[in-house]
């Protein structure tokens, strides 16, 4: 039994959902490698935990952001194949060889570097390499590439197995750069050594199985987010975020409610007060827009989200619902985290990645 009696909010966040996610990703793209996108502390959800279960389940290819996030992967599932999207950023090439981490060259200076590195004979692992396609952020440019491409030792020297890109506009089935990017794909790794390509996070999954290649590499579709805009979610969700009730109090009109006085109070209401604010990713943008659940009754925001603090109108909730201790479900049961993101102006990978500190974490569905 969890220990509420000094949290002011719980994260329930459900691993074996996420296994769940995985499986259901590897099973609709068939012969294609399911990688396991793990950077942010697996979107905020708790890399230690969330990781080692997608080992087990099968995923053997993951995907982190900076060296530190690979070192702290290598710790927690030794037998991972680790990508560091960022790669070397100089200086620490010697990081990547003590923990096995394969980086992704996204630049000739990069490439430049690693070839250097590994001519030294200092145990250097094989590379990924980054072509940009169209999104113009990483990656070589087509230039670059027959600048590398010219230099067949070079390109040697680096040991690269596989070749990625980034769809910019995946989540837009109906765009038609997705196309464009992959004929771009195509195109410019037939000037390179055979070896597997990949273009789809979680939304190019859904393009079809022509966006598929040799590896797919999700991230946000594996933490219970909708990888088809407009679409119903075809994944599970994972989290589950409770705030706990400070307050409850009875007002009524003309009374005002929190900083700005931007509510103002019609006719009788009862107001709980819940010990969650903007400094815990409850977003201040949800001021007077935002809403909770309690037993399956929405109660809206009111008043502006201070930095620790949130107020709801209660009042249509039974008092034996929503009393001081009782919780209110932030994020949960129809109410989802893509549902906050929309009511917040953002987008539920912001949602999760701000999850807060302070909140009291349980993982469930792992023996982890």
């Amino acid at each position: 039994m969890t220990d509420l009696s000094h949290a002011t909010a719980l994260l329930t966040i459900d691993v074996g959902a996420i296994v769940a996610n995985w499986r259901r990703l590897s099973l609709l793209v068939g012969a294609a490698e399911t990688a396991a996108v793990v950077k942010a502390d697996c979107y905020g959800l708790g890399m230690e935990h969330v990781a080692p279960a997608l080992f087990e389940a099968g995923a053997r290819s993951f995907f982190v952001a900076c060296v530190d996030e690979g070192i702290a992967l290598r710790r927690a599932v030794p037998g991972a194949v680790i990508f560091v999207l960022s790669g070397p950023l100089g200086g620490d090439e010697g990081e990547f060889a003590a923990h096995g981490l394969i980086p992704v060259l996204n630049s000739l200076a990069q490439i430049t570097g690693w070839a250097a590195f590994a001519k030294k004979g200092s145990g250097a692992p094989a590379a990924a390499l980054h072509i940009d396609t169209g999104m113009n952020r990483l990656g070589l440019a087509e230039a670059e590439l027959e600048r590398l491409t010219a230099k067949p030792e070079v390109l040697a020297s680096i040991r690269p197995i596989t070749v990625m890109s980034h769809l910019a506009c995946a989540d837009d089935s109906d765009s038609p750069m997705n196309a464009k990017q992959l004929v771009t794909l195509r195109r410019l790794s037939a000037a390179l050594p055979a070896m597997p390509q990949s273009i789809a996070a979680s939304a190019g999954i859904f393009l079809g199985r022509g966006f598929h290649l040799g590896m797919v590499r999700p991230g946000a579709a594996l933490y219970g987010l909708n990888p088809m805009q407009g679409r119903p979610n075809p994944m599970t969700q994972v989290v589950r975020l409770q705030g706990k009730i400070a307050q409850v109090r009875d007002v009524d009109s003309p009374m005002t409610v929190g900083y700005g006085a931007t509510h103002r109070v019609e006719g009788r209401r009862r107001l709980a007060t819940v010990v969650v604010g903007y400094a815990d990713g409850w977003f201040r943008s949800l001021s007077n827009r935002g809403h909770g659940m309690i037993g399956g009754v929405k109660v809206p925001v009111v008043g502006r989200v201070s930095m620790d603090l949130t107020t709801f109108d209660v009042t249509d909730v039974p008092v034996e619902q929503a009393h001081p201790g009782a919780l209110i479900d932030l994020i949960g049961p129809g109410h989802t985290v893509d549902d906050v993101a929309a009511e917040a102006g953002t987008i539920g990978y912001e949602v999760l990645t701000a999850l807060g500190r302070r909140y009291h974490r349980r993982w469930i569905g792992t023996e982890a």
